[in-house]
Parts: structure tokens; C-alpha cells; sequence
């Protein structure tokens, strides 16, 4: 069963800004390695939207567990309630467009328990008003994370997953490959995964492509109707738009935080390079 009700588009999300009950609308714009979000959301965002940091309320500090660890719980809650986040009225989240950022924040919601989030299909470029300068007052939000809504997976499990089901990596071919790796240490992927990289969940005007179109798409990969599912990327950031993309496309999956950076950071797991899974 699909599940568009995991994304909106940008005249639905109009619509409802100007209705009776409007959503908190979340800014997750942001750039691995480059600069923070904060000024593209101070130079103009969708009116009311609240700026959150991906790596400072979103992600623990980088270590041995990867370069964007699950979030303090506390951190994130105080967060979440100060952009104006309660239980009981619906989240959007968007970026730049690629979901990435996005995705990790509703993936976050979403795991510690809040029941309505969307990611705001297209990113900005989707939104179709104008575009505010003002920076909302402080909310009062109630939220108060509780994990555990969604699956996770840790390094051992994860390794365990890709002999017994699917596991999607979801950066691109060539680090998949091992042919580069700009980021981590040591080049390559988890023994046993499945190359699926997030670009191919997008179209051109890189809004999701339809549900059949991804359910089809994941169903060549290998996730076929009862098979476990689990997602991995560099950080744990960009893989969450693949679980996103699967949620769309009517697939329960897992996602592991570690990912690649934190698989890597012990020596004795095993590491594949080339096309196949290994």
C-alpha cells in the first residue's frame, strides 16, 4: 500500500497554511561540507517556517558511531519544541530539493513518535508563494520524543541484514563501486548490499517519482513483497530520503545511522569493492 501521505506538494501545502489548521513548517536547507543553511534561510524561506540545523539539532557530533549520529533526544526535543513542534498538529519539512536533509528531519519526527509529517516534494523550488525574510518568534511546542516508531539497525545487524534481505546503498555507483570516496576513509560497500542510489528516486524537476514508479524501481532491486528491507548511506543522512522513497512506494524499511562512516571506522568489518554485492 502506498504512502503519499509521506510527502506534500507545494499548492497543497498553500492551501493549508491558509486553512484552520495549519502546519509548523520546518527549514532544513542544507550542504554536506558546505556552507550552513542558515543564511539561504535568512535571505528567504516560505513565510512562518522556522529554520533547524542539521548538524547541530539533528545529529549528535561525529565519532566512532558515524559523522551524523542520531541526535541527544533532549537536544532534538528542545528543538522541535522551540520551532513551535506538538503532538498534535502537522509537521513539514523541506530543503534545497534534493530531500535529503529533509528526509533525515521527517525520519526523525517520524521514529520518535510524532504521527503527521510530510517533506515538501521538491524542495523550495516547489513552493509556490512569495518568499519570507522574517524570522518567526520562538514557538512553544509540546513534542517530547519517544524512538522507536520506526526501524533502526545497528553495524551488526545491518551486516546481518544483507544475507537475509535487501540492503540498499544508497549513495552513488562509484563510491558504491569503491572507484572514489571523497569522504570516508576507506573506499567501497557492506558486503551483500544493493546499489540504489537516492538521485534515482527523483525526477528532472527532482520532485519523487511516482509510487508505482518507485515500487516497481525496489522490486528489481530485490524488495520484493516480504522481504526485510534496510537502508545505508555515507552518514545516515541521504539514506533517509531512500527510506522515504520506499515509505512512498508502500515499503517498510530500516534505516542504519552508522552507514558507511561508521562501518568503516572498525577495521575488522568487512569492506567489497566492484558492481556485485560481494
Amino acid at each position: 500500500m502506498a504512502s503519499m501521505d509521506a510527502i506534500i506538494s507545494g499548492t497543497d501545502l498553500a492551501s493549508d497554511l491558509a486553512g484552520p489548521r495549519p502546519p509548523v513548517v520546518l527549514d532544513v536547507r542544507y550542504t554536506l561540507g558546505g556552507p550552513p543553511g542558515r543564511p539561504e534561510y535568512e535571505a528567504g524561506h516560505i513565510p512562518g517556517a522556522v529554520y533547524v540545523d542539521l548538524d547541530a539539532e539533528l545529529a549528535a557530533p561525529p565519532g566512532p558511531a558515524g559523522r551524523h549520529p542520531l541526535p541527544d533526544l533532549g537536544v532534538f526535543g528542545a528543538a522541535m519544541r522551540r520551532a513551535g513542534v506538538s503532538g498534535d498538529r502537522p509537521v513539514v519539512v523541506y530543503d534545497g530539493g534534493q530531500g535529503w536533509s529533509a528526509a533525515r528531519c521527517w525520519w526523525l519526527l517520524r521514529y520518535t513518535g510524532h504521527p503527521d509529517v510530510r517533506v515538501l516534494d521538491g524542495g523550495l523550488a516547489a513552493w509556490p508563494g512569495e518568499l519570507s525574510r522574517e524570522t518567526p518568534a520562538a514557538g512553544e511546542g509540546d513534542f517530547t520524543p519517544e524512538p522507536g516508531a520506526l526501524p533502526v539497525l545497528t553495524a551488526a545487524e545491518t551486516g546481518v541484514l544483507a544475507r537475509r534481505g535487501v540492503l540498499f546503498d544508497a549513495r552513488t555507483g562509484e563510491r558504491y563501486r569503491g572507484e572514489t570516496e571523497p569522504i570516508d576513509p576507506v573506499a567501497g560497500h557492506i558486503p551483500g548490499a544493493v546499489s540504489a542510489p537516492t538521485a534515482e528516486n527523483l525526477g528532472a524537476d527532482r520532485t519523487f517519482l511516482p509510487a508505482a514508479e518507485l515500487a516497481a524501481r525496489f522490486r528489481a532491486l530485490g524488495a520484493a513483497p516480504g522481504t526485510e528491507v534496510g537502508v545505508y548511506c555515507g552518514s545516515g543522512v541521504s539514506a533517509a530520503q531512500e527510506v522515504l522513497a520506499l515509505e512512498i512506494a508502500g515499503i517498510p524499511a530500516a534505516l542504519y545511522p552508522g552507514s558507511w562512516s561508521e562501518w568503516v571506522a572498525d577495521p575488522a568489518r568487512p569492506v567489497a569493492t566492484g558492481a556485485e554485492p560481494g
